[in-house]
């Protein structure tokens, strides 16, 4: 496994992390210089970010920096309750995808979405099975253009939490089931991003990870589980405070043949969105040098 208490040159940092400080937005160019400056060479925005700075700003910022995208949230949230809503997700989904070759990530997260209108507070219908097939044949579709494009597309499995609002794919197998039956060749344009704060809890995880191998494992994403919890979407953990075996899954990935970075994603209301984007970062740094 790679050392990393020396540097943290396999540090990156989901934008979300420091999107919203104490109440005020962060904009994107100036997370980026706030990067650049410590010497983080990898970053992974959200797609409001970008669109709020401006696609060709944000382009031209991380190349006069010389910093990576470990990934670009996200695509996804295929399933819809017609066929006017399956069509506006295919074609917001090719957007995302040329966003993300214009900033030249490493791949396109999916968050592949649950039942139609359960984010909103009230889900069309009950049948997570038809989800599941319509972000199956959504994958499908996507795929095709992505490989025109040249442009790995990651599927992220989120905890059972978030079945019906946000993502019906749960679990690393899920993920990769998916996977074999659209890329059974493993050509490495279609893979998973492991999340930790996602799928630790699996006992499946460590053979699943070994069946991934390295044409499937596109990103890996680290924060930490609290006990207990106040909020299952914003109370997230920074590396080392909560349950979670960050390098144990670490190595169990490195071990499978990932050598990319370590991305902190970190969404925390009450705790780190209400420090100084300074101090958040200075904090990623020195966590990803002793405990991921």
């Amino acid at each position: 496994m790679r050392d990393f208490s020396q540097d943290h040159l396999w540090l990156s940092i989901n934008t979300a992390t420091v999107r919203k400080q104490r109440g005020v937005e962060q904009p994107l160019p100036a997370i980026i210089e706030a990067c650049a400056k410590r010497g983080i060479r990898a970053i992974s925005p959200w797609r409001d970010q970008v669109a709020a700075a401006g696609l060709g700003r944000v382009s031209s910022l991380v190349k006069t920096h010389g910093i990576a995208l470990s990934g670009y949230c996200r695509g996804g949230m295929f399933p819809a309750a017609d066929a006017a809503g399956i069509k506006a997700a295919h074609e917001d989904n090719r957007r995302a995808v040329d966003e993300a070759c214009e900033l030249n990530a490493a791949c396109l997260v999916l968050v592949v979405g649950g039942l139609p209108g359960a984010l909103a507070g009230k889900a069309t219908h009950k049948d997570i099975a038809l989800s599941r097939s319509q972000v199956r044949d959504g994958i499908a579709d996507l795929l095709d253009y992505a490989r025109q494009n040249k442009m790995p597309l990651a599927i992220e499995p989120l905890h059972p939490m978030y079945a019906a609002d946000r993502a019906c794919i749960n679990t690393m197998e899920q993920a990769l089931d998916v996977c074999d039956a659209l890329d059974p060749s493993r050509t490495r344009a279609l893979g998973v991003a492991v999340d930790v704060y996602h799928v630790w809890w699996d006992p499946k995880l460590e053979a699943q990870i070994k069946r991934a191998g390295k044409e499937r494992l596109l990103a890996f994403h680290v924060c930490d589980w609290l006990t207990p919890t106040t909020d299952l979407l914003n109370d997230r953990g920074m590396m080392g405070d909560g349950v979670i075996d960050i390098p144990k899954i670490r190595g169990w990935v490195e071990a499978a043949g990932f050598a990319g970075y370590s991305e902190v994603e970190i969404f925390s209301s009450v705790n780190w969105w209400q420090r100084d984007c300074a101090e958040v970062l200075d904090t990623c740094i020195a966590r990803h040098k002793s405990v991921v």
